[in-house]
């Protein structure tokens, strides 16, 4: 991620319409998978400032991990709660977790299959990992460039990197299926005029409140369809037998 782009995360984080639209998409799956006892642990990996602390607290109890010092608050690693390490086999809290979260992570990754590996191994027998990664390389922008990513993923890409891993597959869906044409008509457009990538801004507020709703709506209507397109892939796993 560049500096500048770090810099207005936490903003972008709370009031830009996809984030929030995502977070909401994320809690109501949350919601749906939850066992009657709930999470006991959860790990949050590439949690940032621990912007999505607050929502997830309502699940168990919540800590996270993340690579980029410079944008965790200090006395959040002081409390213990964020741990400022990469995410791979020399991150070992000496415990497990019920629920571990990858919330747009993989696709930053040289070695993913790696990191899912090293997830199951923090993850309970019985745990629930949830994923979220950029969907469709067709669909690669700038965006993808300014936030250092290495691919795009299909829900069949997706499939053949989790049996790798050893990640069983509970539920897998497409998200934001309205942004797919904009998103195809970006990449055009930057191709044909040669913009340079630049961190994205918060539309006004009736545009950016306008899109979050239908979003929203977008998800109430079409989130239970198999829809075979989207611009984000969300994927609710498991360990496999072979794991």
């Amino acid at each position: 991620m560049r500096e500048d782009y770090g810099q207005a995360y936490r903003e972008l984080y709370e009031r830009h319409w996809w984030w929030r639209a995502r977070e909401a998409a994320i809690l109501e799956v949350l919601r749906d998978h939850r066992s009657s006892p709930g999470w006991r642990r959860i790990l949050d990996v590439g949690c940032g400032d621990g912007l999505f602390f607050e929502a997830l607290s309502r699940f168990g109890e919540v800590e996270g991990v993340e690579a980029a010092s410079g944008i965790v608050n200090p006395d959040l690693v002081r409390s213990g709660r964020v741990h400022v390490c990469a995410f791979d086999r020399s991150f070992q809290p000496g415990k497990q977790y019920s629920l571990v979260l990858m919330l747009d992570v993989l696709e930053h990754l040289p070695n993913p299959e790696a990191a899912l590996r090293h997830a199951l191994t923090l993850l309970e027998p019985e745990g629930t990992l949830l994923i979220t990664v950029p969907a469709f390389r067709l669909l690669w922008t700038n965006h993808d460039v300014l936030n250092a990513h290495f691919t795009r993923y299909t829900k069949g890409t997706f499939r053949k990197l989790a049996r790798r891993a050893g990640v069983r597959i509970d539920a897998a869906r497409y998200l934001f299926q309205w942004t797919f044409p904009a998103k195809l008509a970006t990449r055009l457009g930057e191709r044909l005029f040669h913009r340079q990538p630049k961190p994205p801004g918060i539309p006004p507020s009736w545009v950016n409140e306008a899109l979050y709703k239908l979003s929203r709506l977008e998800e109430r209507t079409l989130g239970a369809l198999p829809c075979p397109f989207g611009t984000s892939l969300m994927v609710v796993g498991s360990k496999s037998a072979s794991a």
